[in-house]
């Protein structure tokens, strides 16, 4: 019993536990966008192990749970990330996403540090490839729709502000009043905001989308989209969800996914491909594109869509990223 207290001892005496409000200031101290960016275009050139995600979906009380992990090639740590969503948590008084990233030493396995982020990394790295999916495909954006009134919807337009100087929003949500508070919250944030009473009437408008809700019904279908119009497709992480009628994906000029394999299974291209509408040759992958590898966006009429259903190498790279700053400024937060 002795030689195991000490080899804990040992193990605690290594490793870091960094709690959420010191997370949120190593955050404001790093640019994200080429972290990531350099996160899809190792994984589309096989410079990651990804397995798939594990998850498990709740309906009593309804929520879900994401288990995503992996390393990077030349990477210091593997990790392992948790994070749960409930949508029910703010009757409770508690936030809706819960959970850490975990960090291991590639080398022996052993904890090296655990980021009580409360799924807030969760929610950085998806507002930050939303940024780098608008820079990449969309046109200039005269008005930014967004679906949804909950964290991303606000997440998403708030990290828009690095790659657009746009800085109206037409919204749409399924609550009025909390389509009222997110209103007041984006005007706070510095923007423009109008509400409207369907999704079709956010799309008649605009020609950049965020479509950011748990919806398991389609929202938009090709007759609500304007030529021109790029489409970024966030809510739909789940095998069930759904927020683009497949018509959208058919008729699209171009169709990207985070992750080829992934899509498959969740997200709006596997609703695509399920139904025949679109085929495996009809999907690019998004870190190809970003390399150059193949085409985005070539004329101002095109539709484009791109289906971000959350890949574990946005994990890893932010874990990372995180946690090597802290080493940094340790003796400074």
């Amino acid at each position: 019993m002795r030689r195991e207290h000490q080899l804990w001892n040992i193990k605690k005496s290594h490793m870091n536990i960094i709690e959420n409000e010191k997370i949120r200031l190593l955050v404001k101290e790093l640019d994200l966008i080429p972290i990531i960016k350099n996160a899809f275009i190792a994984y589309s050139e096989g410079k990651t192990t990804v397995p798939p995600v594990a998850e498990l979906s709740f309906s009593d009380p309804p929520g879900d749970v994401h288990i995503k992990y992996g390393y990077m090639e030349g990477s210091e740590f593997f990790v392992v990330k948790i994070a749960s969503s409930f949508p029910e948590n703010e009757k409770l008084g508690i936030l809706n996403g819960q959970g850490m990233m975990t960090l291991f030493k590639m080398e022996t396995g052993m904890i090296e540090a655990i980021l009580l982020d409360d799924a807030y990394l969760t929610d950085v790295r998806t507002a930050v490839a939303g940024a780098i999916v608008a820079e990449t495909f969309s046109n200039e954006i005269s008005t930014i729709g967004v679906l949804g009134t909950g964290l991303q919807a606000r997440m998403q337009a708030i990290y828009l502000k690095y790659v657009t100087s746009c800085r109206k929003i037409i919204n749409w949500g399924r609550n009025k009043k909390k389509m009222e508070i997110y209103k007041q919250d984006m005007e706070e944030e510095g923007f423009e905001v109008e509400l409207r009473v369907s999704p079709a009437d956010v799309a008649r408008v605009c020609n950049f989308i965020v479509t950011t809700t748990s919806s398991e019904n389609p929202l938009l279908s090709i007759k609500d989209i304007k030529p021109g119009t790029h489409i970024t497709a966030v809510g739909a992480d789940t095998l069930t969800k759904q927020e683009l009628n497949t018509d959208i994906l058919k008729k699209a000029n171009l169709v990207v996914g985070d992750s080829l394999s992934q899509c498959k299974i969740r997200g709006e291209i596997s609703h695509g491909l399920s139904s025949g509408e679109i085929t495996e040759n009809d999907v690019r992958e998004l870190g190809d594109v970003l390399k150059g590898g193949k085409s985005g966006r070539s004329s101002k009429t095109e539709i484009t869509v791109v289906d971000l259903t959350g890949v574990a190498v946005q994990d890893l790279s932010i874990a990372n990223a995180v946690y090597n700053h802290f080493r940094l400024k340790k003796n400074e937060i």
